[in-house]
């Protein structure tokens, strides 16, 4: 089962995909892991108490995890990761734009190839957890772009008034 980030039988751990290159990546570059600090200060900051549901390095780290860069050229434009919850169900995780490289089609270039990647390995269902405020938005609006709904809460989420989820299913 292809969950690992060591793991490359899903294709190449490397994949271009005009302009950017996304990479499986091991969370030991500098910017890589500035990027994930940000991320999470960043939930923190508008997320109650018990709500913040984002994962450090080291839990994006586990077996059950794949997680991703996205460049362009030699420059760290996003991050994103998809986890394992059952054989035929996976969750995205940590998805995270440079500020920088913000509305140039980051996001939605990791969304397609984590879809990609969660067809090859048989999911049936991929969902997500997401705040309800504001500054959480515009990441609501993208995943419902790509399909996904509302949903009651998932695996060892609860609804605690501030966090949603959203699934949808995989043709």
């Amino acid at each position: 089962m292809p969950t690992s980030n060591d793991d490359a039988s899903e294709g190449a751990r490397e994949r271009t995909t005009s302009p950017f290159t996304i990479r499986v990546d091991d969370l030991r570059s500098p910017a890589v892991l500035a990027l994930l600090r940000e991320h999470l200060a960043l939930a923190a900051a508008n997320s109650p108490p018990g709500s913040v549901h984002a994962l450090d390095a080291d839990a994006l780290r586990g077996s059950n995890v794949t997680f991703w860069s996205v460049w362009l050229g030699s420059e760290l434009a996003g991050i994103g990761a998809l986890k394992q919850l059952d054989a035929a169900h996976g969750e995205l995780k940590s998805m995270r734009t440079v500020r920088a490289h913000l509305r140039k089609g980051v996001a939605t270039t990791l969304i397609r190839h984590m879809l990609q990647v969660a067809k090859q390995r048989g999911y049936r269902r991929l969902s997500l957890e997401t705040g309800t405020t504001e500054p959480f938005a515009a990441a609501q609006a993208l995943y419902q772009r790509f399909g996904f709904a509302r949903c009651a809460p998932f695996a060892s989420y609860r609804d605690d008034g501030f966090s949603i989820c959203m699934t949808r299913t995989l043709d």
